[in-house]
């Protein structure tokens, strides 16, 4: 050792620049053989072994600590990685004393063949001392708080810091225990836990907890406290020692964000506006107020209306007109309140305006007192409440999302002592900024699943009539709105000529407006094409075609908005009954077959050709005939009515079909009763039902006859049935009917191919029909001045309701409706 650097106190601790200098550190090299290869002057001066006794020798003679093979092979295996090793050692040095040095280790390298590693080391020097008075500052004024407690936990030291956080003098507290002072400190578990310090030698860390202290006896702080075991010289625990931080701020931040993250899963769990404002006052209370309540503007509430509607509301206004949404309370009842929730509450707090609204800004009240003239003369039923339930601080909340006012959110307390601080403002902002989102979304989707519904409803059948072939009922229920929205479910009863009657039911794919307007484009379509008397089969076919182009239309907007949700398909089933031969022809198209309960009670699913969807186009759709007795009952619906909760739609097929067997004359009585049992809680899909109850046309009301090719045939047949026409009642019509007759059959056995019927039908309507074998269809046009003829339809066209063609398996029908007087 330099004498230069020797005190009379011992050796003067080395400067910063010698402990950072490696320059002078041992170093060696050694196979990984444990052979030294390697020997420099900085290491023959800390171990006093020249280079000659070393070099080639064992390295492990140089420890001098027990062999530890484990240890040993991980460190080689470390350094083999490329990552080196650093750790203490003890040495032996030629005089035989033991030295602890820092040892490092380099990644390992290669001479020749061998293996190789690079050791470095120095000696632990000694570290720089502290004066007593330092240390007694340090601990005195350190910021945290310490304290020395004897075994029967009394004090018998403490710094400043713990002093000043408990707000009781060192002189009260030495030789006291903690639970004598500061009760409001979970006294009782902190000394638990000093004693299992004391019984087991285990330090506990970080320890936290809320408590009050005289230093700050109305507000809630948050503590950090470790506890560490004292042992003297005997290795006897003699007290303990514990140091507190208070940490209230980071527990602050740390409650804000747990609460904002529990708000996210509580608040907002339904698109319901009410139900949203609901969930914000029962989140809040009582983990932040005592009482809260949620005021929205009346046209968040409605279903009409966007943007912010105070634009034009400035400080003159009388205020905006607000209802209560949701409110809360720690007491039962919420008997703070001045309105219930449904009422107007145009709750501003006193000096502020609907500005309040417009600016967004959050109101803090620390002390709210009753007795302020302004709440007196502004709110005073609020003020005799205030002061009736002792509430004594107050936030207010502008809700807003989206540039939109929304309403306003107050937060209130009177049970839990501490007032409202800044902080507070911060969460009370964020917890309402959030549901302030989820009013808005519920408002957005409220307004558009309302529109929807509204379209949907407009777009079905307002009134329908089966004339005298059938008696319908009908039911319909929109899918839930926190499902996936308004469906395009459909159905329609269709008058056709012969007293027939066309059935429909169809499903869109897909919800919203969008499904709902295709809806309204699809029936449309069937109604068209239902009065141009195509079969079930044909008309499906048309129908297809229809969704094709509309799937096209649709990509190509799709593709321009770069969206991939192009596809557009349907499910359909169409089904035309005639009360004449009591036969219904049916056509599906990818949709559920209909139900039929026949009059004994028996149900059955007919057998129909599946046919696909509505959409896929390039296949071919196919219709089936059945006879139905008189007073059998069938029914149309759609996927939802029978899915269920389990999804088993062969079971919700027979659930159908024995809710429909019951004998219940009342058939809307009937359709009702059904979609309530099948389908008791709301859906996430549209349900529709559509009941027929089926009658036939008895002789007394079909005539037909046989129509010799002859035009000396035309007197007779017109006189029969001017009598058939007299017969029945309708003396009124026997001049019209007898020209519609003369011209029917006229043309028939002119320009048609026998055989030629003519048929005479009396329902609603007093119908005329002529069959033939030709598949010429009937034109009219408008005679010339000169012209000799050609007036025939066009007089036929003038004189009766309407007039038509239909095809069949046969030949053509060429008919006539009168409205009966």
């Amino acid at each position: 050792m330099d004498p230069a650097r020797e005190t009379s106190d011992g050796p003067t601790p080395p400067g910063p620049r010698e402990l950072l200098d490696a320059s002078t550190d041992a170093a060696a090299v050694v196979s990984a053989a444990g052979v030294v290869l390697g020997w420099t002057r900085g290491a023959e001066a800390l171990l006093g072994h020249p280079a000659s006794e070393v070099v080639g020798g064992s390295a492990a003679r140089l420890v001098a600590m027990p062999d530890d093979p484990a240890r040993v092979a991980g460190v080689a295996e470390r350094c083999r990685a490329g990552m080196g090793w650093s750790g203490l050692i003890s040495v032996r040095h030629r005089d035989g004393r033991t030295l602890d040095v820092d040892l490092r280790v380099s990644a390992s390298f290669r001479i020749g063949e061998d293996e190789c590693f690079l050791m470095s080391a120095r000696e632990q020097r000694q570290q720089w001392s502290v004066g007593q008075s330092v240390l007694d500052g340090f601990l005195t004024r350190s910021p945290i708080g310490m304290a020395v407690m004897d075994q029967q936990l009394r004090y018998v030291w403490l710094n400043d810091t713990l002093e000043r956080f408990g707000g009781v003098p060192r002189e009260q507290r030495l030789g006291r225990r903690l639970s004598e002072l500061l009760p409001g400190l979970q006294a009782a578990a902190i000394e638990g836990l000093m004693n299992k310090v004391l019984e087991t030698g285990v330090p506990v860390t970080d320890h936290e907890y809320l408590g009050w202290s005289w230093a700050d006896p109305h507000r809630q702080h948050a503590y950090s406290t470790s506890f560490f075991p004292l042992v003297d010289a005997g290795d006897s625990v003699t007290g303990v020692c514990y140091m507190v931080q208070d940490v209230t701020e980071r527990w602050t931040a740390r409650r804000l964000l747990t609460l904002v993250n529990e708000a996210g899963t509580s608040v907002g769990t339904t698109l319901d506006v009410m139900r949203t404002a609901q969930e914000l006052a029962d989140f809040a209370v009582p983990r932040f107020a005592d009482f809260v309540v949620v005021d929205l503007l009346e046209p968040v509430l409605s279903t009409e209306g966007h943007g912010a509607w105070l634009t034009d509301a400035g400080p003159a206004s009388v205020g905006p007109v607000m209802r209560r949404a949701g409110m809360s309370s720690v007491r039962e009842g919420c008997p703070e309140a001045v309105a219930r929730v449904g009422d107007r509450a145009g709750f501003l707090p006193p000096s502020h305006d609907v500005n309040l609204l417009v600016d967004g800004e959050p109101v803090l009240l620390p002390v709210l007192d009753p007795a302020d003239e302004r709440w007196v003369a502004e709110q005073p039923e609020r003020a005799a409440k205030i002061r009736e339930f002792g509430l004594h601080s107050f936030i207010a909340v502008p809700m807003r999302a989206r540039n939109t006012v929304l309403g306003i959110t107050t937060f209130m307390r009177s049970l839990n002592p501490v007032q409202f601080q800044p902080d507070d403002v911060l969460l009370a902002r964020e917890l309402v900024a959030r549901a302030a989102l989820c009013v808005d979304n519920a408002r957005r989707y409220t307004r558009e699943h309302t529109a929807a519904v509204t379209l949907q409803r407009s777009l079905l059948p307002q009134a329908l009539t089966g004339g005298t072939a059938l008696e319908v009922a009908s039911a319909y229920l929109p899918a839930d709105p926190t499902g996936g929205g308004v469906g395009g479910d459909w159905f329609d009863v269709i008058p056709l000529s012969g007293a027939r009657v066309g059935l429909v039911v169809g499903d869109v794919v897909g919800h919203g407006i969008s499904a709902a307007a295709t809806m309204g484009r699809l029936r449309t379509a069937v109604q068209t094409l239902a009065d141009m008397e195509m079969p079930p089969d044909e008309l499906l076919a048309h129908l297809d075609d229809l969704v094709l182009r509309l799937s096209a239309e649709r990509a190509d907007d799709e593709a321009a908005h770069r969206s991939t949700t192009a596809f557009l398909g349907a499910t359909c089933l169409y089904a035309v009954y005639d009360p004449v031969t009591r036969r219904c022809t049916m056509a599906r198209a990818g949709h559920l077959p209909p139900v039929v309960v026949a009059p004994d009670g028996h149900v059955s699913f007919p057998e129909l050709p599946p046919g696909p969807p509505l959409g896929l186009g390039g296949m071919a759709f196919e219709a089936a005939e059945i006879e139905l007795a008189e007073n059998s009952l069938i029914g149309l619906y759609t996927d939802g009515l029978i899915e269920g909760a389990d999804g088993d739609m062969e079971l919700g097929m027979s659930r159908l079909g024995d809710l429909l067997a019951r004998s219940d004359t009342d058939l809307s009585t009937l359709c009702t009763s059904a979609v309530r049992q099948l389908v008791p809680v709301p859906q996430p899909d549209d349900i529709a039902l559509l009941l027929a109850r089926t009658h036939a046309l008895g002789a007394d009301h079909v005539v037909s006859w046989h129509v010799p090719v002859d035009p000396a045939a035309v007197a007779d047949i017109r006189a029969r049935a001017t009598r058939q026409v007299a017969a029945w009642g309708l003396t009124d019509l026997a001049m019209t009917t007898e020209l519609v007759v003369s011209e029917l059959v006229t043309n028939a056995i002119r320009y048609a191919e026998p055989p030629i019927r003519l048929r005479l039908i009396r329902d609603s309507r007093l119908t005329c029909e002529v069959a033939d074998a030709s598949s010429t269809a009937p034109r009219l046009r408008h005679a010339r001045s000169t012209d000799e003829g050609g007036r025939g339809l066009f007089l036929v066209a003038q004189l009766t309701a309407r007039w038509g063609a239909r095809y069949t398996a046969d030949g053509k029908i060429i008919w006539a409706e009168q409205e009966l007087p």
